[in-house]
């Protein structure tokens, strides 16, 4: 995982755990409000649960899926790596230029 996406992953995990003890903090308030509001917090937490699983599940099944398909068409990946490496270092090389003109 790189820093960007374990930052995130951090960020959710904490939010997760304030939106917890926010309803442990809560659990003894009464009132139709809060009740309301707890039961939504909770629906949220879940609902967000499944959607870390599906993109982490999606995300295995991608990088399983290019693995695969380099090791089956080594030298294509090479070209295709290759090429997306001089076209980028080509638009970056151009964007210096314009910026010391």
């Amino acid at each position: 995982m790189n820093k960007h996406t374990h930052a995130i992953s951090e960020d959710v995990s904490q939010l997760a755990e304030d939106a917890r003890a926010l309803m442990a903090a809560t659990a003894d308030v009464a009132g139709e409000k809060v009740a309301e509001a707890r039961h939504r917090l909770s629906a949220a937490l879940e609902r967000g649960k499944e959607i870390a699983s599906n993109v982490r599940a999606k995300a295995v099944a991608g990088a399983k899926a290019a693995d695969e398909t380099v090791h089956e068409h080594p030298y294509q990946a090479i070209a295709i790596g290759v090429g997306v490496g001089a076209v980028i270092g080509y638009l970056l090389a151009r964007s210096c230029a314009r910026n010391r003109d």
